[in-house]
């Protein structure tokens, strides 16, 4: 039998964390990417998507803000 070789990934902090570890919130990141990147202030203002977070900015609608949070949610999970 063959196992799959883990891919491993070392932090600033010296912490390993294997490659599950790190797709884990992939999916609701990439959502909250999406959604950020479809919003007025990053198309029409060319601001990065942290910039019109942390402004508070009006066009972000709530489902991006609730992607936020399940985001957040999904990382402490991984602590």
């Amino acid at each position: 039998m063959t196992s799959n070789p883990v891919m491993l990934r070392y932090t600033d902090e010296t912490q390993v964390l294997d490659s599950s570890t790190m797709e884990a919130c992939s999916g609701v990141r990439a959502d909250l990417k999406h959604c950020l990147l479809s919003t007025d202030c990053c198309i029409k203002e060319r601001k990065t998507p942290k910039q019109c977070l942390s402004e508070n900015h009006a066009s972000i609608p709530q489902d991006c803000y609730a992607l936020l949070n399940t985001f957040f949610e999904c990382k402490r999970s991984l602590v």
